[in-house]
């Protein structure tokens, strides 16, 4: 008898498909909003930390935040490189690299009154070797000495100057040709424009020192004496991180208020939704009366009516979350750009699906439709036959 009961309710969805339609697309809504903010906040994340690597430290001023802030003397590069637990190449020289990092503000191609931040790193020849994740998928690599650069792919077309063939700016009077588009797996680099490390020390007033030194370690565990040793002279004034664990910092605060956010929209568009699919509900039990009495006359109990019509609300909930799932699923085609507030760097990432995001989306979705069904399922379980009768 309960498979016989479990389908009528089911089947009473159909036949009010106007008002199932619409309570769907409400938690449909819901879902949507909780699965593209968490994707949101994943591939934002993901996007920074994928930049850096365990088994490389990075040396810059002492108590700086990020690179673009950071100026030590271009002659730590040979102190790094001289420093216990430095890897070195086939030909024995020691694998690290100075860089400059700078800002600089560009126009947007789309729109014109858009002014971006955009990230210059000034590099060294070994930049490929120091990060084999980057190579380059249009054009070719910049020549080390002379004026040209390479754009990250998230960058390219989107401001004036980042396309190849064209001049970007990075000084009033001194720009840089754009040879060549790089990607580096997704990472925070695509949204970097790179130079020659001497161009960009002139065009960007900071000759003679770098905003901080990457250095390839012979292994995770070589970090500390490494560290000890570039730290204990506190007049040179460096400190020292694990790669992954400063982009990581760097990165925590935009994900996490892209997080909060999401949720809190979430919980505003749940109340919402709630509040339609239980006003649905009481209009279908309201109309029903009638058929509550006969399926209580035939012998169903109060248990069984409320088990039916509580998986009707949660069978309108899960198809709800099943359509909002699909619809977030849809947005990694996006691209999208924010500015990250650590660095101030504006940075191109995409929504990032996972099955944690799915799942939480369905679990959402059982949530609401238990929420939204238990007091209007228990409101037709207490209708007795007798009364159902005179209604």
């Amino acid at each position: 008898m309960m498979p016989m009961l479990m389908t009528y309710s089911l089947r009473s969805l159909w036949q009010r498909r106007r008002t199932t339609l619409a309570t769907t697309l409400g938690i449909a809504m819901v879902v949507f909003v909780l699965c593209a903010s968490r994707m949101l906040a994943h591939g934002m994340r993901q996007t920074m930390t994928s930049a850096g690597s365990k088994d490389q430290a990075l040396v810059m001023e002492h108590d700086i935040w990020a690179e673009q802030g950071s100026r030590i003397d271009q002659s730590n590069v040979g102190r790094v490189a001289a420093a216990p637990g430095v890897k070195r190449n086939g030909q024995g020289q020691a694998m690290v690299t100075g860089e400059t990092v700078a800002h600089i503000l560009l126009r947007g191609t789309r729109d014109p009154n858009r002014i971006g931040t955009v990230q210059v790193r000034g590099v060294s020849d070994n930049v490929l070797e120091l990060r084999p994740e980057a190579r380059i998928i249009e054009g070719r690599m910049l020549v080390p000495g002379t004026d040209e650069a390479v754009v990250g792919k998230g960058l390219v077309g989107r401001y004036e100057g980042l396309s190849i063939g064209q001049d970007v700016a990075l000084a009033s009077k001194r720009k840089a040709r754009v040879v060549g588009v790089f990607e580096t797996g997704g990472s925070s680099y695509e949204s970097e424009v790179w130079s020659d490390l001497k161009l960009a020390q002139e065009a960007l007033l900071a000759q003679g020192s770098v905003s901080s030194v990457t250095a390839q370690l012979e292994s995770e565990s070589a970090l500390d004496p490494f560290a000890e040793t570039l730290t204990q002279d506190k007049q040179v004034g460096l400190s020292v991180a694990r790669e992954s664990a400063y982009y990581d910092k760097v990165s925590g605060g935009v994900a996490d208020v892209i997080s909060i956010l999401g949720i809190i929209e979430t919980v505003i568009f749940s109340f919402g939704a709630v509040l339609g699919a239980m006003i649905t509900m009481y209009a279908s039990i309201a109309q029903r009366i009638p058929e509550i009495g006969v399926l209580r006359a035939l012998g169903f109990s109060r248990r069984s009516i409320l088990s039916a019509f509580l998986v009707e609300s949660v069978a309108l909930s899960l198809t709800g979350a099943a359509a909002g799932a699909g619809l977030a699923l849809l947005t990694p085609a996006l691209n999208f750009s924010t500015t990250n507030f650590a660095t101030g760097q504006e940075v191109a990432f995409r929504f990032l699906p996972s099955f944690e995001t799915l799942f939480a989306a369905v679990v959402a979705g059982c949530v609401i439709g238990v929420l939204s069904g238990v007091l209007p399922a228990t409101r037709a379980s207490r209708i007795s036959p007798t009364q159902a009768m005179r209604g």
